[in-house]
């Protein structure tokens, strides 16, 4: 089995997010050479000093626009698209954007494409986020057959978008409010996605063609996690579970808005839960070992936590 990447041409579409900055990380360990594709540049020079001089550029691009995908991948040995979006045009974004990129790593002749996706992808799913993921990972497999297509619970780690938000509010709010308490989720940690990934083009023929659902060692509710997220913290709070029929109407009220607790389209994601289907292939596909959220989880979470290190532990209940 090649688990070398020595020398070989990396392009990374969104390498300036949160998972990008450790799958870098991942790739170059492994000897990979980097392009970082971003929108903005600026927001990806935090991946510099992880590498070796000459060993990472970066290169202006976006997914929606072909010409400047084509531009990005010229020259690539793989490519990797991470690039998503919670709320807009998802169609432009996960189905178009997608296919641009599969598209221009075919016609570069380029040996491997990684492609993000995520659980609840669904050209079926009432939801437009599910629906336009599956949308893409079809368009993706259409350009580019032997992609290989991962699709993660929710990500978990300390730059996340989602543990983070709860933590903040649990910091702020006595009594907290909890959309969709009942709805449950895999959470997996950031650092074995980025393994999952290295591995994948590390020996991208094994993994060609076939979609792989990545979940970590629990399954827990959305209820549960909030509670777990003030016992790591220990804040002692009231936790209320917003009843569904309210739910949905501070989704079609509050969804337009600018910083709506919850849009619609999250709404119907909520209905079904978020973890692996059974008989996936997953993580042991490629030797990883699923991190548990609370090996990783206390060393970020101090900044919450009732006067930093020093603070009163909050009585058991």
């Amino acid at each position: 089995m090649d688990m070398d990447l020595d020398g070989q041409l990396i392009c990374i579409f969104g390498g300036g997010g949160f998972l990008g900055r450790y799958i870098a990380e991942s790739l170059l360990e492994r000897g990979a050479r980097l392009r970082i594709a971003e929108r903005n540049i600026k927001n990806a020079m935090h991946i510099k000093p992880l590498s070796n001089l000459g060993q990472t550029q970066f290169v202006s691009a976006d997914v929606t626009k072909a010409e400047s995908v084509a531009r990005a991948v010229n020259g690539c040995d793989g490519v990797i698209n991470l690039v998503g979006i919670l709320n807009g045009n998802f169609e432009r974004v996960h189905v178009e954007g997608a296919r641009n990129v599969a598209a221009a790593a075919a016609a570069a002749g380029c040996r491997s494409l990684l492609h993000l996706s995520a659980i609840g992808a669904d050209s079926a799913s009432p939801a437009r986020y599910g629906r336009s993921k599956g949308d893409g990972e079809q368009a993706v497999l259409q350009a580019f057959p032997d992609a290989i297509i991962l699709r993660p619970s929710i990500v978990f780690g300390r730059e996340d978008q989602f543990i983070n938000r709860f933590a903040a509010m649990i910091a702020m709010l006595p009594v907290v409010p909890v959309i969709g308490s009942a709805t449950k989720f895999q959470p997996i940690f950031v650092g074995d996605v980025a393994d999952v990934a290295a591995q994948a083009l590390s020996d991208p023929d094994l993994y060609a063609g076939q979609i792989y659902e990545l979940g970590g060692p629990e399954i827990i509710s959305m209820g549960d996690l909030n509670r777990r997220i003030a016992k790591l913290t220990r804040r002692d709070r009231t936790f209320v579970d917003v009843p569904d029929f309210a739910a949905k109407m501070m989704a079609s009220l509050l969804g337009p808005l600018p910083g709506a607790p919850i849009t619609a389209d999250q709404y119907k994601m909520l209905q079904n839960d978020n973890i692996v289907a059974p008989g996936a292939k997953g993580l042991d596909a490629f030797g990883v070992a699923p991190t548990p959220l609370a090996a990783v989880a206390a060393g970020w979470m101090e900044k919450y936590t009732a006067h930093g290190r020093f603070g009163a532990r909050a009585k058991p209940s």
